[in-house]
């Protein structure tokens, strides 16, 4: 699947600190920049908001310093405050018609899709993306219903138009069977976070999605 003009950003990071097993999880967002990520997203659970504002502000001063957009998980208010370039919402979290209706067009919105249904739903008309989740189970993200499998993935790319992260157990091994599927980019977590050289790593997945 080529790229997609819409979202160009082949390799999604999405970054918590609880994730990041043996640096700190600055160290290893910018160790995977320079090592070829294109897109991160912040994924905090569990702290306050001051926290998650404080962590939000300290991740953009860095994607900004390399031009990488930043998207910040369910929180569209934090979005908003510190001007990142998106937000990524689930079924649980506020919707994207609501978030338009806040925030107008400010922030690109990325919905989790969990469900074949959800492609005719009215909500539909404001997301910019979709994270087709998960594509297999992982540890990382237990709080979802489907599990898409790449079969799933190529029959959602005979109908969808609109870019497709594929998230859910992605890593260098299945990397570019997603692709072929018709992803428009993957979404990794333990793939760099967990790694001892998250700059290697990153450099192993985008050569791999090449």
């Amino acid at each position: 699947m080529p790229i997609h003009p819409d979202f160009p950003y082949p390799l999604y990071l999405v970054i918590s600190e609880f994730d990041c097993k043996h640096l700190p999880w600055l160290q290893v967002a910018e160790a995977a920049i320079q090592g070829g990520v294109d897109i991160i997203q912040l994924r905090e659970k569990n702290i306050s908001r001051k926290e998650y504002l404080q962590k939000a502000i300290d991740l953009k001063n860095i994607t900004d310093r390399y031009a990488v957009p930043l998207i910040i998980n369910d929180a569209a208010d934090i979005a908003a405050e510190i001007g990142s370039w998106g937000i990524h919402v689930g079924l649980s979290d506020t919707q994207p018609l609501d978030i338009i209706s806040t925030y107008g067009d400010r922030l690109k919105i990325g919905w989790s899709l969990e469900f074949a249904e959800q492609l005719k739903d009215k909500e539909m008309h404001a997301v910019h993306h979709l994270g087709v989740s998960p594509i297999f189970k992982t540890p990382t993200k237990t709080n979802t219903v489907t599990t898409w499998g790449i079969d799933g993935l190529e029959e959602l790319s005979k109908t969808v138009s609109k870019p497709m992260i594929a998230i859910g157990g992605m890593n260098i091994s299945n990397a570019g069977k997603a692709f072929e599927s018709g992803a428009n980019s993957i979404a990794v977590v333990s793939a760099i976070c967990a790694s001892t050289d998250p700059r290697k790593a990153a450099e192993e997945l985008k050569e791999k999605i090449k």
